[in-house]
């Protein structure tokens, strides 16, 4: 095992980009001996990697930067672990990292039941105008114009990437009636078992009413969603993305949103999201062009990668990543990413 511990020190840990939510559910996690834990709101960057200094572990989310010049610094200070608090590993430089014998272990899976309910209330949101029936009624305007939508049942819908959230998300839209449709290099035999048709990923996207992307994002799945892939849609279509935003070319989705080639778009997560979600900025103007005209759709819902945030996610993301770090302290890492 690379950078193997002391057992007789105390386990200095600092969560990086910590907000009231992990204190909590961190705190209420039975904490294992020897780990001693300092929450840190700040994003890990290369200007805030000093705090980390004297922290043999450093816990990480999302949006941090763990590139190469970062894992440098944060290893001159004494780290020797990379302990995510996600699933996802694209934002770590792993060859770095083995360079630098620091070891990566990550929370492989906390509740896929989350982030696939998330995709359905987007989903259920878009079809029948809830954000534009909610502020109307505010305003005190009761008609019904333009917010009609339609049924579900019966139609179809296209999953891309049928791992744990993907084949949860299945299991629901099977429940409205729908017909499944799926794309994965892996099929899922629990998913085939729902009546889903596995098919190449032009052919789902020709025939599915709604397209669900829950795949991680790797250099094969980049934009996976582009100006040609959007062309192979039906005139209307429904996408939802509660998996990582580099997989969809904003700027695409917003010409096809323009054309109406896309009818509804659902979005968890966004490519440049590292500056601007977990924070308010409500006072300040929107800087990023792009998603600020994206904003101006009527008929496209953002949420600031919320999906994941249920009491029941966050108690197995503290448990788990608490867990990889006293198993990694006793020379028996568990969750561990290999480059």
């Amino acid at each position: 095992m690379l950078g193997a511990p002391n057992k007789d020190a105390a386990m200095r840990t600092i969560l990086f980009s910590s907000q009231n939510y992990d204190r909590e559910s961190f705190l209420g996690a039975q904490l294992p001996a020897g780990i001693e834990l300092q929450f840190q709101a700040a994003r890990l960057s290369l200007d805030t990697a000093a705090l980390a200094e004297r922290h043999e572990v450093v816990c990480a989310f999302i949006n941090d930067d763990l590139s190469a010049p970062v894992l440098e610094q944060l290893a001159a200070g004494g780290t020797r672990l990379i302990a995510l608090r996600s699933a996802g590993y694209n934002h770590v430089n792993l060859s770095a990292a083995q360079r630098l014998g620091l070891d990566v272990v990550r929370v492989p899976a906390y509740s896929p039941h989350a982030v696939a309910e998330h995709a359905v209330a987007l989903i259920l949101a878009l079809n029948r105008r809830l954000h534009r029936a909610y502020n109307r009624t505010r305003e005190g305007d009761f008609t019904l114009h333009g917010l009609t939508g339609f049924d579900l049942v019966g139609k179809t819908v296209g999953i891309v990437g049928t791992g744990q959230i993907g084949a949860t998300f299945a299991r629901i839209m099977a429940g409205f009636g729908c017909q499944l449709l799926a794309y994965d290099p892996f099929p899922n035999p629990a998913v085939e078992a729902l009546g889903a048709r596995y098919l190449d990923l032009p052919e789902l996207l020709a025939q599915s009413q709604i397209i669900s992307l829950h795949c991680p994002l790797t250099e094969d799945s980049r934009y996976l969603i582009n100006q040609q892939s959007l062309a192979h849609m039906q005139p209307g279509a429904m996408l939802i993305n509660t998996g990582r935003g580099g997989l969809v070319d904003t700027p695409a989705l917003i010409e096809a949103l323009k054309s109406g080639q896309l009818g509804y778009l659902g979005l968890d997560v966004y490519e440049e999201e590292a500056q601007l979600f977990f924070e308010d900025r409500s006072d300040l103007p929107l800087q990023d062009d792009v998603l600020a005209r994206l904003l101006t759709f009527p008929n496209v819902i953002v949420t600031a990668h919320q999906a994941f945030l249920t009491r029941e996610a966050l108690a197995a993301i503290a448990e788990t990543t608490l867990h990889n770090i006293a198993s990694w302290a006793t020379g028996q890492p568990q969750n561990r990413v290999h480059g």
